[in-house]
């Protein structure tokens, strides 16, 4: 049977209400409010230790975090509760920081399990390949890369465009990108900007997750975030990103204090 989501056409993508978390006596997310619509693009930015990467896991329903106050709705339904299976069959999708590599696993055999539970329905073994390499072929893949190990001897980069392949395939409502651009050369880092820009459409949200603004000169967002101590201290436009690149985070330190 396959799964078909309606977009509530009335209500943000993406709405985070007072959300704060913890890992067990420790409180991590200290009321983080956000709202992401369809079409945008987000830059939450902030130094390390600063709960960025916490955020996204608790976004997705990594359980070894606890929401202990405040919301989280997708497309107008609240997930706060739910696992992560359901989050990722609803349309959200995490780009990890450091992607595991699974041996034995081929890429393709992991899109096509990924698949049948974004979608509901298997396809061919056949169908899914076409599928699979038309989304190669428009992020200018080789071919090859779908029968490799998933993420085995990948190098940083091929990891990184391996997450902009699974977007490419799975067509998630929502992209969580968390750090894509760490570790990444000049070429990869174009490579992956070049294949998210690709998937920008009106009905597609995407929150990137980011130290710099270096990923920021080849994706431009709507909004920009700076956030540290476990929230988000100051919101804005391109040109925050410009200024926290010009003036470092000691520049944005006052406003905890505040």
């Amino acid at each position: 049977m396959e799964i078909t989501i309606e977009p509530v056409t009335d209500s943000p993508l993406l709405q985070i209400d007072n959300l704060h978390a913890s890992a067990g006596d420790t409180e991590i997310l200290k009321g983080v409010s956000l709202s992401v619509n369809r079409g945008e693009i987000h830059a939450l930015m902030g130094p390390n230790g600063s709960g960025k990467s916490t955020l996204a896991s608790v976004l997705m329903g990594n359980p070894v975090f606890e929401v202990t106050e405040g919301s989280v709705h997708f497309n107008g339904e609240d997930v706060t509760e739910d696992p992560p299976t359901d989050r990722g069959a609803a349309g959200m999708f995490l780009a990890f920081q450091h992607p595991e590599a699974i041996p034995g696993v081929s890429v393709i055999q992991f899109l096509r399990q990924a698949l049948s539970n974004r979608t509901g329905t298997d396809l061919t073994v056949l169908e899914l390949r076409l599928k699979v390499m038309d989304a190669m072929k428009e992020l200018g893949m080789e071919s090859s890369f779908a029968d490799r190990y998933l993420n085995e001897g990948f190098s940083g980069g091929e990891r990184k465009r391996n997450e902009v392949l699974q977007m490419a395939v799975l067509q998630p409502e929502l992209a969580i990108m968390d750090e894509t651009d760490s570790g990444l050369d000049i070429d990869a880092l174009r490579t992956v900007a070049d294949g998210v820009n690709k998937l920008t459409n009106p009905e597609r949200g995407f929150l990137i997750i980011t130290h710099y603004q270096r990923l920021l000169d080849y994706l431009t967002p709507d909004h920009v975030h700076i956030f540290m101590d476990g929230r988000i201290i100051e919101s804005g436009g391109p040109e925050l990103a410009k200024k926290l690149e010009e003036e470092g985070y000691d520049s944005f330190r006052a406003v905890l204090n505040q």
